[in-house]
């Protein structure tokens, strides 16, 4: 075979390309070195993308003797495992409901999941309807509220749009139910939108804190992971007005602000970060797909 030749635009492309390649590694590579450089070196500044003191201090801070923090590590996963199959079976099986073109009550339910994306009713009125259906310091709040999401709807309803009408058709004259429609034909033909979904909703659970606070923050083993890291950043930035000077001392030893804040980062970031290559492949199909009409 002929070899090619590189060009000069092939070149261009290539330095282009390595220049995007470093502007977008280089954050993540540098709140990594900070998180595992020393604390005190850390605050000198100067550090790009390798620590210059290498030491676990700033994650032992964290970690260290911390039981909650593992507590609510087990429940953070245990909330977007169970959030994101029942947000992503609500979804779908709506979602389903709505492509169907015999459904003769499509139009208004699609203008009224279209319109909740536009108007809210606030946090305060959010808030008595959690107290008042009895969900505070309940681990439904963390499933409940966060069941359907009118976006995910529309994009999984979008893809299934674009499923041939004569499956459903043909599974029907063979006597296949709805039910069994929805399970053998629809959802295995959804797989890349639903894999797109559900890292949505993933995202969503694992990076959720705010809920906690209002809803679950009397129940200590309802508390997740986001909520106590934030509990440990606020307690992290403390003024030196706050603490005697031998207290400011002993923190300024062991860590700083800057270094949790990096630490923190990369706890609450390297789990998406593991579960997203195995997504990745559906991820573009599955938001492409139901984009075009046939």
């Amino acid at each position: 075979m002929k070899k090619r030749k590189f060009t000069l635009f092939d070149i261009f492309l290539l330095i282009l390309m390595t220049g995007v390649i470093i502007i977008t590694l280089y954050p993540f590579l540098n709140i990594l070195a900070i998180s595992l450089n020393d604390a005190t070196d850390t605050a000198r500044g100067g550090l790009h993308i390798f620590p210059r003191q290498f030491t676990w201090a700033n994650y032992q801070e964290i970690f260290g003797g911390t039981a909650d923090l593992w507590s609510a590590f087990g429940m953070s996963v245990l909330r977007t495992v169970v959030g994101t199959i029942t947000g992503i079976i609500a979804s779908a099986m709506l979602a389903y409901t709505l492509s169907r073109r015999d459904f003769i009550f499509n139009g208004p339910i699609s203008f009224i999941l279209v319109l909740t994306m536009f108007i809210s009713g606030g946090m305060i009125p959010e808030y008595m309807l959690i107290r008042n259906l009895g969900l505070m310091n309940n681990f439904l709040v963390y499933i409940l509220p966060m069941l359907l999401n009118a976006f995910n709807v529309i994009v999984i309803r979008s893809f299934m749009d674009n499923i041939p009408i004569a499956l459903t058709e043909s599974a029907k004259i063979d006597g296949a139910s709805d039910f069994t429609i929805f399970w053998k034909i629809i959802i295995p033909l959804s797989l890349p939108v639903i894999a797109t979904v559900s890292l949505f909703l993933a995202v969503g659970q694992w990076n959720s804190w705010f809920d906690t606070y209002l809803y679950a923050r009397g129940s200590s083993n309802l508390s997740t992971l986001q909520f106590e890291l934030m509990k440990i950043l606020d307690n992290t930035n403390i003024s030196s007005g706050d603490v005697t000077s031998a207290n400011a001392e002993v923190i300024a030893r062991k860590t700083n602000p800057q270094s949790i804040q990096m630490a923190i980062t990369i706890i609450a970031t390297v789990p998406i970060l593991l579960v997203y290559p195995f997504l990745q492949r559906y991820f573009v199909t599955g938001l492409t797909l139901g984009a075009v009409k046939s």
